[in-house]
């Protein structure tokens, strides 16, 4: 009978593995994958050459969002059976970008137990050396291939305030940096490529610096884009903002010049109508 990690029986092990330098893999992990009745793999010929390397022999099963639907209740029914199962990706963290969640969702769902073996994830490594803020930080993955599309979201994301975190291929990073100079203006970008891998390498600068950058040296391999946030804006001055205002009503209507004072500077628009409206009766009075 196959061990099991921690005496678990019936348990789904995420199981994080490396984005690229093979000696990234941890021990523990090494140990779950040779100890689990099945490894459910994204696509099991390029887990093959990890699990290989470190002697792994476990069953594999490939699981994958075009298989999920028929793959799903089988890997729940050997969890239901007292089966142990580790879930691996391509490379790096499970769940980062790739369809895995619903099985974690329906196994918890059923009872059975689910234990993260945390290890190296693209997401992470980029901010450790990117060189932008790391306190606050959204994950946004891929953004839609087609212009239109890759605009909207990225107008969506222009207000938040934290570092942006995306994936990009090397044929479409020229289009994604002219769309964030254009919808974002001018902000600190970091293009971290190949992680951990032999050619790892750290670009940053404001998106035309990097264009003329790559124009004269192309970018290969996998892309991790930072995007730094927002610059803080002062809030206006009080006195400021009824100038504005008063300027505003002489010949806009009430709701309408507190639409356009709220444009101008990013107050509540409700706030500054009965501001306009306080105003207007100071001068009626």
């Amino acid at each position: 009978m196959t061990a099991h990690p921690s005496g678990l029986s019936g348990t789904l092990f995420i199981v994080a593995t490396p984005i690229g330098h093979l000696a990234d893999m941890t021990y523990r992990a090494v140990d779950t994958l040779k100890q689990v009745d099945a490894v459910a793999c994204e696509d099991t010929r390029t887990s093959a050459v990890l699990l290989n390397h470190y002697g792994i022999g476990t069953r594999r099963i490939a699981y994958h969002e075009h298989n999920g639907e028929v793959q799903r209740p089988k890997l729940l029914a050997m969890l239901a059976e007292g089966k142990n199962i580790a879930l691996i990706s391509d490379a790096g963290t499970p769940l980062i970008s790739d369809p895995g969640y619903q099985l974690v969702r329906e196994a918890r769902a059923q009872g059975s137990a689910v234990v993260t073996v945390p290890g190296p994830s693209s997401v992470i490594a980029a901010l450790s050396i990117g060189g932008l803020p790391t306190d606050r930080f959204l994950f946004a993955g891929f953004l839609p291939p087609k212009r239109a599309a890759r605009q909207r979201a990225l107008k969506e994301l222009a207000g938040v305030r934290a570092t942006l975190v995306l994936f990009e291929s090397p044929q479409r990073i020229d289009a994604l940096l002219a769309d964030v100079q254009a919808v974002m203006g001018t902000r600190e970008v970091s293009l971290c490529r190949e992680l951990t891998k032999r050619f790892e390498e750290v670009r940053t600068g404001t998106p035309p610096e990097l264009l003329t950058r790559l124009e004269a040296v192309p970018a290969r391999g996998e892309l991790v884009v930072l995007i730094a946030p927002p610059a803080e804006v002062a809030a206006p001055d009080a006195a400021n903002v009824e100038a504005l205002l008063a300027e505003a009503l002489t010949r806009l209507s009430t709701k309408d010049a507190a639409k356009k004072v709220a444009e101008a500077t990013g107050l509540p628009r409700q706030l500054l109508y009965e501001q306009s409206l306080a105003l207007k009766g100071k001068t009626h009075g």
